[in-house]
């Protein structure tokens, strides 16, 4: 593997425990380093750190927050 796409596998730790999770990406960045940005979106997409999973994550917060209000309420109601 060239020595740029090691050192900047070293700058993030989400790609570096990918690529150690994925050793198939040892291979292939070694063959054709340009993969590099199909290598960031594989990982983004296992640490599930994409927009589409942050939505997700945030709209499962809101829907606690609004289960856990609704509960409040029914509790002083009850009251």
């Amino acid at each position: 593997m060239r020595k740029e796409i090691r050192e900047y596998l070293q700058q993030s730790k989400d790609l570096q425990q990918y690529v150690r999770e994925q050793p198939r990406w040892y291979r292939t960045l070694s063959r054709n380093p340009t993969e590099i940005s199909q290598l960031e979106v594989a990982s983004l997409q296992y640490h599930k750190k994409t927009i589409p999973h942050r939505v997700e994550k945030f709209s499962n917060g809101v829907q606690m927050a609004s289960m856990m209000i609704s509960m409040f309420q029914a509790m002083n109601s009850q009251s």
